[in-house]
């Protein structure tokens, strides 16, 4: 079918996302321990990629609505090879902030619009599958990331494994000019493009990241988090004036408010975050407890994949024929049963407790993740997709670095913490994981109460 082929240069720009990735998983405990730094800094490497990500997704968005799919799409691979290159020869955490941040611009100019071609191209009766079709790409092309990248750190150390992403984008790179030939061309120049909108959305969301990792790591009432947090009311109060004077604004009110929107993007902020904090906890609490071990991690975590592609597969397409609110609850609870299972953590914790408890969390998430995205974008008209997507993606890819931003320093912080006082590094890594379950476990049940508030078989129709 036309659609399907159509959506051949998008399914391997979704497939090389996931498949850096997963490798990319192991980077930032990798570069920390190389350059011999804290582990806390694996909050920033990861929090520099989130930031760029998420805040250019509306923005590239909206470009991808006026230039067209195709060249956007080609762009957005192009930078994020240039990302990655860039990765491997950093030789200080800032040049590798700074490489980070531009492999997320990359990834938030191929996001929005592969999701915009499922919610405009795909059949309305078959919306849900596309989407499920597009997260099982983006999960099941990780499952063994994690697992070669940490062999491959661990071989060859971590500059070799991005010589390898950076292999990937090239590949596919050429992939998708061979494939997206005869797709739309540039609808119309950039000319009355939302400047000062755009460039206060990547700032409001930006210093709004940095929130959280400012006041757990520096304090809550030191000058670094005070000064971060007047930055970003300011930004923000600009940010509103600038999109309600302009005529096009990036960031659609009408679409922001609705109840369904609302609802969606706090149930995910709950609890689609502790997606990448789990990974990076995991890796972190195998490092204390196991020294030298650092494969098992990577199998935990591509197990979690696993779990998050039958997830998508299993209960994604549910969203088509039953109502979503239901199927919500559902994985919502999967998602809290991963959570609990790290409350069985010991300093001698095994591998199969380490996957049952990722595997079960990742299909939870799989699952109402990719449910999320039909209840959301399913109507979005062709003109508007992209920055609609593009809208949607900018608070679910909050959701991440706001996970890590929270739970990554909450469980650092209580490791360092317990040891300062005394206890031993592998004991206090198990009591701040425990402590970090329960806190988990609070954020799964208010998702669920937001779910609850959701209308029954709500979709993206709502006025």
């Amino acid at each position: 079918m036309a659609y399907q082929r159509g959506f051949l240069p998008y399914a391997l720009a979704a497939l090389l996302i996931g498949l850096v990735g997963g490798f990319s998983t192991v980077l930032g405990p990798a570069f920390v321990q190389d350059m011999g730094i804290a582990y806390n800094n694996t909050t920033w490497t990861a929090l520099a990629q989130a930031i760029s990500t998420a805040a250019c997704a509306p923005i590239l968005g909206k470009v991808g609505d006026v230039i067209g799919r195709r060249r956007t799409l080609l762009m957005g691979i192009g930078v994020f090879t240039l990302g990655n290159v860039l990765s491997a020869l950093a030789n200080s955490l800032v040049f590798m902030l700074l490489a980070r941040f531009i492999v997320g611009v990359g990834s938030a100019a191929m996001a929005p619009v592969i999701l915009a071609y499922i919610a405009t191209e795909f059949p309305r009766d078959k919306i849900a599958r596309g989407f499920s079709l597009y997260m099982l790409l983006s999960s099941a092309s990780v499952i063994l990331g994690p697992t070669l990248g940490g062999l491959l750190v661990s071989a060859y150390g971590w500059r070799s494994m991005l010589w390898v992403c950076t292999a990937l984008c090239v590949a596919v790179f050429i992939g998708c000019i061979l494939t997206a030939r005869g797709q739309e061309a540039a609808r119309k120049p950039l000319k009355g493009f939302d400047v000062p909108g755009a460039v206060l959305i990547l700032v409001f969301f930006s210093l709004l990241l940095c929130v959280p990792s400012f006041g757990q790591n520096f304090g809550w009432s030191s000058a670094p988090f005070l000064s971060v947090l007047v930055a970003a009311i300011v930004s923000l109060v600009g940010l509103v004036l600038a999109e309600r004077k302009s005529s096009h604004p990036i960031l659609s009110g009408s679409f922001l408010g609705r109840s369904v929107f609302v609802l969606s993007i706090l149930a995910l902020f709950l609890t689609q975050g502790l997606m990448q904090a789990n990974m990076t906890n995991t890796i972190v609490f195998v490092n204390y407890t196991q020294p030298g071990n650092s494969t098992i991690s990577g199998y935990a975590i591509s197990v979690m994949y696993v779990g998050m592609s039958l997830g998508a597969v299993l209960l994604g397409p549910l969203a088509d024929r039953f109502d979503p609110k239901k199927l919500l609850v559902g994985s919502f609870l999967l998602t809290g049963l991963g959570c609990s299972i790290l409350l069985l953590f010991t300093e001698a914790t095994s591998l199969w407790l380490l996957m049952a408890a990722l595997g079960v969390l990742g299909f939870g998430l799989g699952g109402n993740g990719t449910i999320f995205l039909k209840v959301v974008l399913a109507v979005l008209s062709p003109r508007e997709a992209g920055a609609g997507t593009g809208t949607y993606g900018l608070f679910r890819d909050l959701a991440a670095p706001f996970g890590v931003a929270v739970f990554v320093p909450l469980f650092t912080n209580q490791i360092a913490g317990r040891i300062a006082a005394g206890t031993a590094a592998p004991a206090a890594a198990v009591s701040s994981m425990h402590f970090l379950a329960m806190a988990e476990l609070l954020c799964v049940a208010l998702g669920i109460v937001a779910v609850a508030f959701l209308p029954k078989r709500s979709t993206a129709r709502e006025s």
